[in-house]
């Protein structure tokens, strides 16, 4: 997002749409829980932030599979993919999609290889995309509105040390993020 004060307040509401949108593209959590955040400051409203970010997650999501559909077909791009070590079939992809889904979802660092590799293997998009959609609602509201409890006790109860209280927030989430997406890389 743009910023969270009352600039943001002063915007018009598909700039802030826009912002919440792109930011979801860049770093979604991050995104998610500074729209929480601007809510709870009442910055933005709690409809127009929830809707950005589901829409900017969804989008997201079905641009990874979309660009695993594109490196199958074009094997230039292919070296840019990250899939899977393990040589997966087409037919393993199209019949666990809706459990790939729904679990990269929920463990960081799993959905931009198991998201291409869906595309890649020609996953069936149609179950991709309900599954992918559903669970962006599930994960994208809790974190939202854990970021509205935690982001709102912040802003009213830490007084001029309410900007870097927010910032370890964000720091928090992002880095236990890293954490649990190398654990796993190790792990494999």
């Amino acid at each position: 997002m743009i910023a969270i004060g009352p600039a943001l307040a002063s915007q018009p509401a598909w700039l802030k749409a826009v912002s919440i949108i792109v930011g979801t593209f860049i770093l979604e959590d991050v995104a998610t829980v500074l729209s929480g955040v601007a809510a709870r400051a009442g910055h933005v409203s709690i409809a127009l932030a929830l809707g950005a970010l589901w829409f900017g997650v969804a989008i997201g999501d079905l641009g990874l599979y979309g660009l695993g559909a594109a490196g199958a077909r074009w094997p230039r791009l292919r070296r840019f993919l990250t899939l899977p070590k393990q040589e997966r079939t087409q037919e393993w992809f199209s019949k666990n999609v809706i459990r790939i889904v729904a679990i990269s979802r929920f463990v960081p660092g799993a959905r931009l290889p198991l998201y291409t590799a869906c595309g890649f293997f020609h996953a069936p998009f149609l179950r991709f995309a309900l599954t992918a959609v559903l669970a962006t609602l599930v994960w994208t509201t809790l974190l939202f509105l854990l970021a509205m409890r935690i982001g709102g006790w912040l802003l009213a109860h830490q007084g001029g040390w309410r900007w870097a209280g927010l910032a370890g927030f964000v720091l928090c989430i992002v880095v236990v993020g890293r954490l649990i997406a190398r654990i796993q890389t190790v792990s494999q």
